[in-house]
C-alpha cells in the first residue's frame, strides 16, 4: 500500500510542479502550496513527505493551493493509485466549504477531476490547472436561469449587427425593406435555426452540458453556432469561446463569419495570428490538428480556460488523437456535423468477444460524446427537411456506371486475373468498393466519371460554362489524375478556351491551397471572365 501511496504522491507533485504551483519561495514568488491545516512545508519534510501522504501527526492531509494574495484558491484531495480519486468527493466538499473555497481537484496521481462546486459536476481533466487560470475562472459566475431564460427570436444576429435596425426608415418602409437588409448584409435566423438555439436552451434547463447539432451542408451550422455563441456569452455562461475546426480553409472561413456577425459585441481572433494575446478575445479559432502537434494544448491552455467549446466536423475532430483535446477543456461541449458517425448501430456487442471494440465503438460514437445515447441528437434538420422547406435542391444522380463499378460495388467484387510470371504462378485477386484508387485503378472508370460529369454538369446561366463544381476525390493521387483527365477531355470541348486552367487540384500537397479555395469562393481562381468580359466569374471552374 505504502508503495502506491508513494507513487501517487510522487506523481501528484510533478503535475503541481508543471501548472507552476510551488511548494517553496523561488524566484517566481512564495510558495502558493500549504497542507491542512494551512501549514507550509519544509524542503527536509517535504523529501520525506513521500512514504505516505494519506496519514500523518496531525491526521489526514489536504493539499490546499492559495492565491496571490495568501487566501485559499483550490483544495487538492489526494488519493493512493489503488483508489478512485471520487472517494474523497464528500470529504473534500466539507473542506473546502470551511475554508470558503470553490474549486476542489480531486486525484490519485493517474485520474484527475476539477470540480466547482458552485456549478455541476467534477470534470475529468488531463493536466492541473494553473493559478493564473483558476484565478481567472474565479470571476466566472455562470448562472443557468439568465441562460434558459435569454429570449431569442429571428433577429438574435441582426441586433447584433444593427441594433437600431426596426426603428430605420429602411426597414420600417416594407417595399424598402429587403434593399436595407442587402445593403447592412443582415442575417436573420431561420425557424430551424432558431429552434436549434431554443433547444440547446431546454437542454441546460435539463441539466445537460454537452449537445449535437446534426444539420445538413448548406443550411447554416455556422450562423446557427454564431446564435449559440452570443446566447453563452451574453448571459455570462462562458468566458471565453474555443471554435475547433478540422482544416485550415475552414479555420479562416468560420473566423470571418464569426467577425462579420458578432464583432460588436465580441471579439473573434484566429489563435496562431494572436498567440500573444489570444485572452483578449471571447472566441478564438483553431484547428484541431495544430493543438495535436507535440500535445501542444496541454502547454498552451488550461483546462478552465474555455467554458464553451464547439467542434466543427465533429464526427471528425472526436476521431483519434483529436478527441483528446476536444475533452481536455471544462464546460460545455457543442458538436456540429452533417453526418455523424454511429458506431453502435447495427453493432451487436454479444457477437463479439472482444471488450476492446466495444469501448472503442463507444468512444467514436459522435451520439455518445455529444451526450446523446439514444441515438437522438440535440437538433436534427435534414437534407429532405430542407428540401421540403425549399432551402435546398435534391441532388440529382446521374448513372455512370461501367461494369466494373457494379462488380465493385457488389458482394462479390471485381475478380481480375493476374498472368503468371518467372517467380509465380497465375492467380487471381478480388477487389471491392473501398479498393478503388487505392488498389485497384482503372483509366477507363475514371474517364466514364468525368465525361459523365461533363455532359450532365449544370451550366452558368449567363455564360454557359459548366458551372462551378467541387469534386471529391479518393486520394491526392486520384484527385491529380481526375485534374489531368478533365483538363484533357475540356481542351477538346473548348479548344483554346482553356490552358490547363479549367480543373484544379487543391490539396495539402499543393502549395497555396488554401488561398485557391478562397479564390474559388470569390470567383477569381487563375483568372476570371473567360467566356463575357464583363461578367466575373472564376475561370478554373472544377
Amino acid at each position: 500500500m505504502a508503495a502506491k501511496e508513494a507513487k501517487a504522491r510522487i506523481k501528484i507533485n510533478r503535475l503541481l510542479e508543471e501548472a507552476d504551483w510551488r511548494f517553496f519561495d523561488d524566484a517566481s514568488g512564495s510558495a502558493n502550496i500549504v497542507l491542512e491545516p494551512n501549514v507550509k512545508i519544509t524542503q527536509t519534510e517535504f523529501d520525506a513527505f513521500g512514504q505516505d501522504f494519506e496519514t500523518v501527526k496531525n491526521g489526514f492531509v489536504d493539499f490546499l493551493l492559495l492565491d496571490d494574495a495568501g487566501f485559499p484558491l483550490v483544495v487538492l484531495e489526494a488519493k493512493s493509485e489503488d483508489k478512485s480519486p471520487l472517494v474523497g468527493k464528500e470529504q473534500a466538499r466539507d473542506y473546502a466549504k470551511s475554508q470558503s473555497c470553490r474549486f476542489i481537484i480531486l486525484s490519485n496521481g493517474n485520474l484527475h477531476y476539477f470540480w466547482d462546486i458552485s456549478h455541476g459536476n467534477p470534470y475529468l481533466i488531463t493536466r492541473f490547472p494553473g493559478s493564473d487560470s483558476i484565478e481567472g475562472y474565479r470571476g466566472f459566475e455562470p448562472d443557468t436561469a439568465t441562460l434558459t431564460g435569454d429570449k431569442i427570436d429571428t433577429d438574435y444576429i441582426a441586433l447584433t449587427q444593427l441594433p437600431t435596425y426596426a426603428s430605420e426608415a429602411g426597414w420600417v418602409n416594407e417595399t424598402e425593406r429587403p434593399v436595407f437588409i442587402e445593403k447592412n448584409r443582415l442575417r436573420f435566423l431561420r425557424k430551424y435555426q432558431l429552434k436549434a438555439v431554443q433547444s440547446i436552451q431546454q437542454e441546460v434547463s435539463d441539466g445537460s452540458s454537452r449537445f449535437l447539432f446534426e444539420m445538413a451542408t448548406g443550411t447554416g451550422k455556422t450562423l446557427t453556432a454564431a446564435a449559440v455563441i452570443k446566447l453563452f456569452l451574453r448571459t455570462g455562461n462562458a468566458r471565453r469561446v474555443l471554435f475547433l475546426v478540422d482544416r485550415l480553409e475552414l479555420e479562416d472561413q468560420a473566423n470571418k463569419a464569426f467577425n462579420f456577425l458578432l464583432k460588436n459585441d465580441f471579439t473573434s481572433l484566429i489563435y496562431k495570428e494572436r498567440r500573444d494575446d489570444w485572452r483578449k478575445a471571447e472566441i478564438v479559432v483553431t484547428t484541431v490538428q495544430s493543438l495535436l502537434f507535440n500535445n501542444k494544448y496541454e502547454r498552451l491552455f488550461a483546462p478552465t480556460d474555455f467554458d464553451l467549446v464547439i467542434s466543427d466536423e465533429a464526427h471528425r475532430s472526436i476521431g483519434g488523437n483529436a478527441r483528446a483535446v476536444f475533452e481536455y477543456f471544462v464546460g460545455y461541449k457543442l458538436g456540429l456535423t452533417a453526418t455523424p458517425k454511429d458506431y453502435l448501430k447495427k453493432f451487436d456487442a454479444s457477437e463479439t468477444n472482444d471488450p476492446r471494440e466495444i469501448e472503442r465503438r463507444m468512444l467514436l460514437d459522435t451520439y455518445r460524446t455529444f451526450g446523446c445515447e439514444s441515438g437522438e441528437p440535440t437538433f436534427r434538420y435534414s437534407l429532405l427537411d430542407g428540401v421540403r422547406d425549399r432551402y435546398l435542391i435534391n441532388p440529382i444522380v446521374v448513372d455512370a456506371r461501367t461494369e466494373i463499378t457494379t462488380q465493385l460495388l457488389s458482394d462479390e467484387g471485381y475478380t481480375v486475373l493476374i498472368p503468371a510470371s518467372e517467380e509465380e504462378e497465375e492467380s487471381k485477386e478480388t477487389f471491392y468498393q473501398r479498393d478503388f484508387e487505392k488498389k485497384f485503378f482503372s483509366e477507363a472508370t475514371n474517364r466514364v466519371f468525368c465525361e459523365a460529369f461533363l455532359k450532365h454538369a449544370l451550366r452558368d446561366p449567363v455564360s454557359g460554362e459548366i458551372g462551378k463544381t467541387i469534386a471529391f476525390a479518393v486520394s491526392q493521387h486520384h484527385a491529380s489524375r481526375l485534374v489531368q483527365m478533365l483538363n484533357e477531355i475540356v481542351d477538346q470541348m473548348f479548344p483554346g478556351r482553356y490552358q490547363s486552367d479549367f480543373a484544379v487540384q487543391v490539396t495539402s500537397q499543393v502549395k497555396g491551397a488554401q488561398q485557391f479555395t478562397m479564390n474559388f469562393a470569390n470567383n477569381n481562381l487563375l483568372g476570371s471572365a473567360n467566356f463575357i468580359d464583363s461578367y466575373k466569374t472564376s475561370k478554373a471552374r472544377v
